[in-house]
């Protein structure tokens, strides 16, 4: 509590110096005391007796201090009406529950952070109260609780001294998430300051937004989304198929809710499009009140406005991060390239919601992600972005390669990385046991589509094969490298998946019409194919010539690009490697991998649905994880 202006009693004497004490002054016999209080201990409950909400209340830190939500779902789904066609962007990024000063029903007020004032018994009869908002005002509004009802508080507000006297509840929302803390770092002061003839006197109270994470492996899976694209053609029922095969891998692994499915608009990179994310503090039962954030790609990318109609409602809100910078379909801002660290803390730095990686190109291009999204993401001022080198990729994304998974262990996650030195071994070793002529892929055909026909040893005498794997795997240890400087992981916390990277991706075409929809381009069309190494590559419409410097994507389906549908339950791409005494020799490494990192693998054919337009599972596929658990880690 810190009285800014405390009012002394104004004391009227006789001429014979009787002290005279006027009724409506009667109470006022010290100095006017206000004291405001907020959720410090975040404990979800704003405490008016003792100290334990007093102490801390003017400063904020990742471990102590009280939140606010940006309160941007939308409760009562009144968003409804700005789905009409032809709607643009910014009418439907501006329909959410902090776009009207109204507290829409029980479950937004429980989006509320509470701010009560302490009973105040000895207050005159003549005190009234008001509130400011004296930093921050542009992006919180302060709403009063009145007869059970929460009324918005404006300059014109006045609090009664009966009010006081009992003490006040208000309640604070955001009106945005921070997207630039050299804007607006996040921070609200609220203001209490009560006046009578006897003076005046204020508190404040400092909050802060709750900051924007993304999830990490974790926060248990608790929901699939994917997007089924519709149709009647053999493609079509394909990706259908995929989609009920992932539906039935998830029950299996315990995720009972039901596949949320994208139709709208046939973008089949669920991964890309958006990023799921979270906003929390810890309600009035002690649970944490958690808002999810769908983050939405900073591309032009027509699939990112399913978001407002088929997710955002009660709970769940969808911010969109644009830039000016912003070009097109600029993979890089795919949101494949963006995967969390667990938490962890190293070199006296903590990250107790865990780090985010992202990809850059280091190959004298300069292309980045989207600047505003790297700045919204580093304005929370919890999860910084690391970035890595995603040059040697064709797509670009760190889901290609790298991977966390859980681990009963001190850290209680290890690194999963793409290892193509242990796919090459694999062919080897299959033919110096003589079996060099078998077939690399054992994928069947489909649609006029038949899987490579080269062999092991055809693939093994490729000599730009040799180098694009040689080139994947000097990248991956340099991006180790990295990551084990800056998390302090070691090698025995690695787990090191077989794989095989190629600069063309692996199909023989035979006039099919499959449509695939080109991760890079944004175009759906006919495939064309071009001879690559004894294999052939894949090439959008417009049969673009390739990139000057090489970049490579999975010629083996790249298992750690899948989905930890629990704890202990990975889903992979099925490999489709070469059959050796009757096992995929890739299926058998792969699978021993995990299984002895403590996971249970099982597989789902992505070969003609995801493989070839340069992805996989992972790609295909996105999570909403468990915000149950306070993110500043305690």
């Amino acid at each position: 509590m810190r009285n800014r202006h405390a009012g002394r009693v104004v004391l009227a004497l006789t001429a014979a110096g009787a002290v005279l004490a006027p009724p409506a002054l009667a109470r006022a016999a010290e100095p006017l005391r206000v004291d405001l209080r907020a959720d410090t201990d975040r404990n979800g409950t704003v405490e008016v007796t003792g100290t334990a909400d007093q102490d801390g209340e003017d400063t904020w830190s990742v471990a102590r201090g009280a939140l606010f939500l940006p309160n941007i779902d939308d409760d009562a789904r009144r968003c409804r009406a700005a789905l009409r066609p032809g709607a643009s962007d910014a009418v439907l990024a501006r329909c959410n529950d902090a776009a009207d000063t109204r507290v829409n029903g029980t479950a937004d007020a429980a989006d509320l952070a509470r701010v009560r004032s302490v009973p105040a018994v000895d207050l005159p009869d003549d005190a009234t109260g008001r509130v400011q908002v004296t930093a921050g005002a542009a992006q919180v509004r302060v709403f009063v609780k009145r007869a059970g009802a929460w009324t918005l508080v404006t300059s014109q507000t006045r609090l009664t001294a009966d009010e006081l006297r009992a003490g006040v509840e208000f309640g604070v929302e955001g009106r945005d998430v921070i997207r630039d803390s050299r804007v607006w770092d996040g921070r609200a002061v609220v203001r209490l300051t009560v006046t009578s003839a006897a003076g005046t006197a204020s508190d404040d109270v400092t909050l802060r937004a709750a900051p924007l994470l993304t999830h990490h492996n974790l926060q248990n899976t608790q929901r699939v989304l994917v997007t089924e694209v519709k149709g009647d053609d053999p493609w079509a029922r394909r990706q259908q198929s995929f989609v009920r095969t992932l539906q039935q891998r998830a029950q299996d692994a315990g995720v009972t809710a039901s596949v949320v499915k994208f139709t709208s608009y046939g973008d089949i990179w669920a991964q890309d499009f958006v990023e799921p994310a979270y906003v929390s503090m810890t309600g009035p039962d002690g649970r944490q009140q958690a808002i999810r954030v769908m983050l939405r790609s900073a591309q032009d990318r027509p699939a990112g406005r399913e978001l407002y109609a088929r997710l955002r409602g009660p709970g769940i809100g969808v911010v969109q991060a644009r830039g000016r910078d912003m070009q097109g379909w600029e993979t890089l801002n795919s949101y494949g390239n963006l995967e969390t660290v667990p938490p962890y803390t190293h070199n006296g730095r903590s990250y107790p919601a865990g780090r985010i990686i992202m990809g850059e190109r280091r190959d004298g291009s300069g292309v980045r992600p989207s600047s505003e999204i790297r700045t919204l993401l580093r304005s929370q001022g919890m999860q910084n972005p690391l970035l890595l080198d995603t040059s040697w990729l064709h797509v670009g994304h760190v889901d290609e390669f790298v991977q966390f998974l859980p681990a009963d262990t001190p850290r209680g996650w290890r690194i999963g990385v793409a290892d193509p030195k242990a796919g090459l071994d694999l062919l080897r070793k299959a033919a110096r046991e003589g079996h060099g002529g078998t077939r690399m892929f054992s994928v069947k055909p489909f649609d006029g589509m038949v899987g490579p026909q080269e062999t092991i040893a055809q693939a093994l005498a490729s000599r730009k094969l040799l180098a694009d794997n040689s080139l994947a795997a000097a990248r991956i240890e340099a991006n180790l490298d990295i990551l084990k400087r800056e998390t302090g992981v070691t090698d025995a916390e690695i787990v090191r998946v077989p794989a095989l990277y190629t600069r063309g991706i692996d199909t023989t075409v035979t006039g099919t019409r499959m449509p695939l929809l080109q991760r890079i381009g944004g175009t759906v069309g006919a495939v064309g194919a071009v001879e690559e190494h004894g294999q052939q590559r894949l090439l959008a419409r417009d049969g673009a010539a390739a990139a000057p410097t090489v970049q490579t994507s999975a010629y083996v389906p790249g298992a750690v690009n899948g989905i930890l549908l629990a704890r202990d339950r990975y889903l992979a791409p099925r490999q489709w490697g070469p059959v050796v005494g009757g096992k995929d020799i890739f299926t058998a490494a792969v699978s021993k991998a995990y299984n002895d990192a403590g996971m249970k693998v099982s597989y789902i054919d992505d070969w003609y649905t995801y493989h070839l337009g340069m992805g996989e599972v992972h790609c295909g596929t996105n999570t909403l994880r468990d915000t149950s658990a306070p993110w500043w880690g305690v």
